[in-house]
Protein backbone atom coordinates (compact mmCIF):
# COMPACT_ATOMS: atom_id res chain seq x y z
CA UNK A 1 0.00 0.00 0.00
CA UNK A 2 1.27 3.30 -1.02
CA UNK A 3 0.84 6.01 1.47
CA UNK A 4 0.71 9.90 0.10
CA UNK A 5 1.92 12.39 2.65
CA UNK A 6 -0.39 14.89 3.88
CA UNK A 7 0.17 18.04 2.35
CA UNK A 8 0.55 21.63 3.99
CA UNK A 9 -2.92 23.64 4.28
CA UNK A 10 -2.49 26.35 1.65
CA UNK A 11 -4.40 29.49 2.11
CA UNK A 12 -7.47 28.74 0.33
CA UNK A 13 -7.95 25.31 2.05
CA UNK A 14 -7.74 26.90 5.41
CA UNK A 15 -11.51 27.28 7.67
CA UNK A 16 -12.63 30.88 8.33
CA UNK A 17 -12.20 31.73 11.54
CA UNK A 18 -13.50 35.23 13.64
CA UNK A 19 -10.51 36.87 15.36
CA UNK A 20 -11.18 36.73 19.59
CA UNK A 21 -10.51 40.47 19.64
CA UNK A 22 -13.22 40.99 17.13
CA UNK A 23 -15.77 38.53 19.19
CA UNK A 24 -15.07 40.15 22.47
CA UNK A 25 -15.73 44.26 20.50
CA UNK A 26 -18.92 42.70 18.28
CA UNK A 27 -21.73 43.41 21.36
CA UNK A 28 -20.58 47.34 21.18
CA UNK A 29 -20.62 47.33 17.58
CA UNK A 30 -24.18 45.90 17.38
CA UNK A 31 -24.77 48.33 19.90
CA UNK A 32 -23.44 51.06 18.51
CA UNK A 33 -24.61 50.53 15.27
CA UNK A 34 -28.37 50.09 16.78
CA UNK A 35 -27.71 54.04 19.07
CA UNK A 36 -25.97 55.63 16.75
CA UNK A 37 -24.94 54.45 12.95
CA UNK A 38 -28.51 53.08 12.12
CA UNK A 39 -30.03 56.81 13.49
CA UNK A 40 -28.05 58.54 11.49
CA UNK A 41 -28.53 56.35 8.10
CA UNK A 42 -31.92 56.92 8.34
CA UNK A 43 -31.94 60.84 9.65
CA UNK A 44 -29.91 61.71 6.54
CA UNK A 45 -32.05 59.75 3.93
CA UNK A 46 -34.81 61.30 5.42
CA UNK A 47 -33.08 65.07 4.96
CA UNK A 48 -34.20 63.55 1.02
CA UNK A 49 -37.38 63.05 1.48
CA UNK A 50 -40.76 65.02 2.68
CA UNK A 51 -41.00 63.06 5.53
CA UNK A 52 -43.84 64.25 8.19
CA UNK A 53 -44.74 62.45 11.30
CA UNK A 54 -48.56 62.42 10.44
CA UNK A 55 -47.60 61.02 7.29
CA UNK A 56 -45.70 58.14 7.44
CA UNK A 57 -45.96 57.28 3.75
CA UNK A 58 -43.61 60.59 2.96
CA UNK A 59 -40.56 58.51 4.41
CA UNK A 60 -40.97 57.24 1.11
CA UNK A 61 -40.66 59.61 -1.44
CA UNK A 62 -37.35 61.03 -2.53
CA UNK A 63 -36.92 64.50 -3.96
CA UNK A 64 -33.16 64.82 -3.55
CA UNK A 65 -31.64 68.71 -2.78
CA UNK A 66 -34.59 70.17 -2.19
CA UNK A 67 -34.95 70.73 1.40
CA UNK A 68 -31.49 71.70 1.47
CA UNK A 69 -32.33 74.25 -1.45
CA UNK A 70 -35.17 75.40 0.82
CA UNK A 71 -32.72 76.09 3.91
CA UNK A 72 -30.90 78.98 1.93
CA UNK A 73 -34.29 80.76 0.83
CA UNK A 74 -35.54 80.09 4.13
CA UNK A 75 -35.31 83.54 6.51
CA UNK A 76 -36.38 81.81 9.66
CA UNK A 77 -33.70 79.59 9.44
CA UNK A 78 -30.76 82.57 8.93
CA UNK A 79 -32.23 84.99 11.46
CA UNK A 80 -32.02 81.43 13.89
CA UNK A 81 -28.56 81.06 12.55
CA UNK A 82 -27.15 84.85 12.75
CA UNK A 83 -28.40 84.57 16.53
CA UNK A 84 -26.12 81.44 17.34
CA UNK A 85 -23.41 83.18 15.55
CA UNK A 86 -23.72 86.28 17.72
CA UNK A 87 -24.37 84.06 21.20
CA UNK A 88 -21.25 82.13 20.09
CA UNK A 89 -19.55 84.71 20.10
CA UNK A 90 -20.46 87.16 22.63
CA UNK A 91 -20.62 84.11 25.43
CA UNK A 92 -17.03 82.92 24.18
CA UNK A 93 -15.51 86.12 24.72
CA UNK A 94 -16.82 86.70 28.42
CA UNK A 95 -16.44 82.88 28.88
CA UNK A 96 -12.61 83.39 28.27
CA UNK A 97 -12.34 86.84 29.84
CA UNK A 98 -13.52 85.24 33.21
CA UNK A 99 -12.55 81.77 33.07
CA UNK A 100 -8.72 83.41 32.35
CA UNK A 101 -9.70 85.76 35.63
CA UNK A 102 -10.79 82.62 37.90
CA UNK A 103 -7.96 80.74 36.89
CA UNK A 104 -5.65 83.59 38.04
CA UNK A 105 -7.09 84.43 40.83
CA UNK A 106 -7.04 80.04 41.67
CA UNK A 107 -3.12 80.19 40.71
CA UNK A 108 -2.04 83.18 43.15
CA UNK A 109 -3.99 81.57 45.92
CA UNK A 110 -1.34 80.37 48.89
CA UNK A 111 -4.02 78.95 50.69
CA UNK A 112 -7.40 76.81 50.00
CA UNK A 113 -6.24 75.94 46.53
CA UNK A 114 -8.11 72.85 46.23
CA UNK A 115 -11.05 74.06 47.35
CA UNK A 116 -11.46 76.56 45.24
CA UNK A 117 -11.02 74.52 42.50
CA UNK A 118 -13.77 72.61 43.71
CA UNK A 119 -15.75 75.36 44.19
CA UNK A 120 -14.55 76.36 40.56
CA UNK A 121 -16.43 72.88 39.07
CA UNK A 122 -19.37 73.30 41.14
CA UNK A 123 -21.46 75.08 37.95
CA UNK A 124 -20.77 72.50 35.74
CA UNK A 125 -22.78 70.10 38.17
CA UNK A 126 -25.75 71.51 36.99
CA UNK A 127 -27.51 70.14 34.26
CA UNK A 128 -28.41 72.83 31.53
CA UNK A 129 -32.46 72.10 32.11
CA UNK A 130 -31.70 72.92 35.79
CA UNK A 131 -29.81 75.98 35.20
CA UNK A 132 -32.47 76.86 32.38
CA UNK A 133 -35.03 76.22 35.32
CA UNK A 134 -32.38 78.59 37.73
CA UNK A 135 -32.26 81.48 36.02
CA UNK A 136 -36.00 81.60 34.41
CA UNK A 137 -37.30 82.05 37.95
CA UNK A 138 -34.28 84.57 38.85
CA UNK A 139 -35.39 86.82 35.71
CA UNK A 140 -38.73 86.56 36.18
CA UNK A 141 -40.03 89.68 36.43
CA UNK A 142 -42.87 89.66 39.61
CA UNK A 143 -40.90 87.33 42.07
CA UNK A 144 -37.49 87.19 40.71
CA UNK A 145 -34.13 87.47 42.71
CA UNK A 146 -33.40 90.16 39.82
CA UNK A 147 -36.13 92.11 40.09
CA UNK A 148 -36.32 91.86 43.60
CA UNK A 149 -32.24 93.21 44.14
CA UNK A 150 -33.03 95.86 41.81
CA UNK A 151 -36.08 97.29 43.36
CA UNK A 152 -34.57 96.73 46.81
CA UNK A 153 -31.80 98.97 45.81
CA UNK A 154 -33.93 101.47 44.64
CA UNK A 155 -32.27 100.88 41.00
CA UNK A 156 -35.86 100.57 38.88
CA UNK A 157 -39.41 101.29 41.19
CA UNK A 158 -40.98 98.88 38.54
CA UNK A 159 -40.30 95.13 37.47
CA UNK A 160 -38.15 94.55 34.61
CA UNK A 161 -39.73 92.51 32.06
CA UNK A 162 -36.58 89.88 31.16
CA UNK A 163 -38.40 87.22 29.20
CA UNK A 164 -41.06 89.53 27.47
CA UNK A 165 -38.37 91.78 25.94
CA UNK A 166 -36.92 90.47 23.33
CA UNK A 167 -33.37 92.00 23.96
CA UNK A 168 -33.46 91.74 27.47
CA UNK A 169 -34.23 88.08 26.91
CA UNK A 170 -30.46 86.88 25.17
CA UNK A 171 -29.00 88.85 27.72
CA UNK A 172 -30.30 86.38 30.25
CA UNK A 173 -30.03 83.19 28.45
CA UNK A 174 -26.73 84.81 27.80
CA UNK A 175 -25.96 84.73 31.10
CA UNK A 176 -27.31 81.74 32.35
CA UNK A 177 -24.69 80.28 29.08
CA UNK A 178 -22.01 82.55 30.90
CA UNK A 179 -22.66 81.27 34.56
CA UNK A 180 -22.88 77.44 33.51
CA UNK A 181 -19.62 77.34 30.96
CA UNK A 182 -16.91 79.79 32.73
CA UNK A 183 -15.84 77.12 34.33
CA UNK A 184 -14.06 75.42 31.04
CA UNK A 185 -12.35 77.85 30.24
CA UNK A 186 -11.11 78.45 33.90
CA UNK A 187 -10.05 74.84 35.01
CA UNK A 188 -8.39 74.26 31.01
CA UNK A 189 -6.46 77.28 31.41
CA UNK A 190 -5.52 77.00 35.48
CA UNK A 191 -4.20 73.51 34.02
CA UNK A 192 -2.18 75.46 31.80
CA UNK A 193 -1.11 78.13 34.47
CA UNK A 194 0.08 75.13 36.57
CA UNK A 195 2.26 72.88 33.71
CA UNK A 196 3.94 76.42 32.80
CA UNK A 197 7.66 76.47 33.92
CA UNK A 198 8.17 79.59 36.02
CA UNK A 199 12.19 80.28 34.75
CA UNK A 200 10.71 82.46 31.97
CA UNK A 201 8.31 84.81 34.28
CA UNK A 202 11.32 84.84 36.29
CA UNK A 203 13.69 85.79 33.56
CA UNK A 204 11.10 88.49 32.27
CA UNK A 205 11.20 90.14 35.77
CA UNK A 206 14.76 89.99 36.15
CA UNK A 207 15.13 91.87 32.76
CA UNK A 208 12.26 95.02 33.73
CA UNK A 209 9.50 93.75 32.55
CA UNK A 210 6.01 94.91 33.99
CA UNK A 211 3.42 92.33 34.84
CA UNK A 212 1.63 92.89 32.31
CA UNK A 213 4.44 92.59 29.59
CA UNK A 214 5.19 89.32 31.30
CA UNK A 215 1.61 87.98 31.28
CA UNK A 216 0.80 89.52 27.30
CA UNK A 217 4.53 88.20 26.23
CA UNK A 218 5.49 85.19 28.25
CA UNK A 219 2.29 83.81 29.88
CA UNK A 220 -0.58 84.55 27.48
CA UNK A 221 1.30 82.45 24.67
CA UNK A 222 2.10 79.31 26.59
CA UNK A 223 -1.88 79.58 27.46
CA UNK A 224 -3.21 79.95 24.31
CA UNK A 225 -3.39 76.46 23.18
CA UNK A 226 -5.37 75.28 26.38
CA UNK A 227 -8.00 78.44 25.62
CA UNK A 228 -8.28 77.02 22.00
CA UNK A 229 -9.16 73.75 23.07
CA UNK A 230 -11.80 75.31 25.75
CA UNK A 231 -13.47 77.44 23.20
CA UNK A 232 -13.85 74.73 20.28
CA UNK A 233 -15.85 72.38 23.42
CA UNK A 234 -17.54 75.28 23.77
CA UNK A 235 -18.18 76.63 20.52
CA UNK A 236 -19.93 73.10 19.89
CA UNK A 237 -22.21 73.31 22.97
CA UNK A 238 -23.45 76.80 22.48
CA UNK A 239 -23.66 75.52 18.46
CA UNK A 240 -26.02 73.12 19.88
CA UNK A 241 -27.56 75.31 22.52
CA UNK A 242 -31.72 73.85 23.34
CA UNK A 243 -32.02 72.81 26.91
CA UNK A 244 -31.32 76.52 28.61
CA UNK A 245 -33.21 78.43 25.40
CA UNK A 246 -36.47 75.71 25.29
CA UNK A 247 -36.85 76.02 28.96
CA UNK A 248 -36.46 80.17 29.73
CA UNK A 249 -38.15 81.62 26.81
CA UNK A 250 -39.09 78.74 24.77
CA UNK A 251 -37.73 80.89 21.30
CA UNK A 252 -39.64 83.64 22.55
CA UNK A 253 -41.18 86.44 22.32
CA UNK A 254 -42.04 86.08 18.76
CA UNK A 255 -39.04 84.18 17.76
CA UNK A 256 -36.51 86.98 19.23
CA UNK A 257 -34.60 84.14 21.11
CA UNK A 258 -34.66 81.34 18.63
CA UNK A 259 -31.64 79.81 17.84
CA UNK A 260 -30.89 76.74 15.44
CA UNK A 261 -31.53 73.82 17.30
CA UNK A 262 -34.97 74.92 19.09
CA UNK A 263 -35.79 75.85 15.35
CA UNK A 264 -35.01 72.86 14.58
CA UNK A 265 -36.78 71.05 17.34
CA UNK A 266 -39.69 73.24 16.46
CA UNK A 267 -39.89 72.22 12.88
CA UNK A 268 -39.63 68.72 13.96
CA UNK A 269 -42.64 68.11 16.88
CA UNK A 270 -45.20 71.27 16.30
CA UNK A 271 -47.74 71.10 14.10
CA UNK A 272 -47.55 68.40 11.37
CA UNK A 273 -43.95 67.47 12.12
CA UNK A 274 -41.72 67.89 9.09
CA UNK A 275 -38.97 65.41 10.32
CA UNK A 276 -37.24 65.29 6.83
CA UNK A 277 -37.10 69.34 6.48
CA UNK A 278 -35.65 69.66 9.99
CA UNK A 279 -33.11 66.65 9.50
CA UNK A 280 -31.86 69.12 6.32
CA UNK A 281 -31.36 71.84 9.01
CA UNK A 282 -29.67 69.36 11.29
CA UNK A 283 -27.45 68.18 8.51
CA UNK A 284 -26.55 72.09 7.39
CA UNK A 285 -25.94 73.01 11.03
CA UNK A 286 -23.82 70.16 11.56
CA UNK A 287 -21.41 71.45 8.84
CA UNK A 288 -21.61 74.67 10.13
CA UNK A 289 -19.92 73.64 13.34
CA UNK A 290 -17.46 71.54 11.44
CA UNK A 291 -16.24 75.13 9.98
CA UNK A 292 -16.20 76.35 13.17
CA UNK A 293 -14.39 73.70 14.67
CA UNK A 294 -11.75 73.61 11.75
CA UNK A 295 -11.35 77.66 12.70
CA UNK A 296 -10.84 76.89 16.32
CA UNK A 297 -8.32 73.97 15.31
CA UNK A 298 -5.96 75.34 12.83
CA UNK A 299 -5.76 78.43 15.39
CA UNK A 300 -4.78 75.66 18.34
CA UNK A 301 -2.10 74.34 15.46
CA UNK A 302 -0.86 77.79 15.16
CA UNK A 303 -0.65 78.14 18.81
CA UNK A 304 1.84 74.86 19.35
CA UNK A 305 3.62 75.97 16.73
CA UNK A 306 4.68 79.35 18.25
CA UNK A 307 4.99 77.46 21.53
CA UNK A 308 7.59 75.32 19.98
CA UNK A 309 9.49 78.33 17.85
CA UNK A 310 9.77 80.42 21.54
CA UNK A 311 9.83 77.89 24.38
Amino acid sequence: MKFTPLQPETEAMKPFRISTPFLLLLPAILILAAVVIVPLALSLYSSFTPYQLIRPNTLFVFIGLRNYANILADTDFWWAFGRTVLLLTVALNLEMLLGLGLAILVDKATRGQRVLRTLLMFPMMFSPILVGFQFKFMFNDNVGLINNALQSLHVTQTPIPWLINGALAFFAILMAEVWSSTPVFAILILAGLLAMPREPIEAARVDGCTPWQSFRYVTWPFIMPFAYIAMTIRSLDVGRAFDIVKIMTDGGPAGRTELIWTLIGRTAFNGSGHMGYANAMAYFSILLSIAFTYYFYRKLAAARTQIAAEW
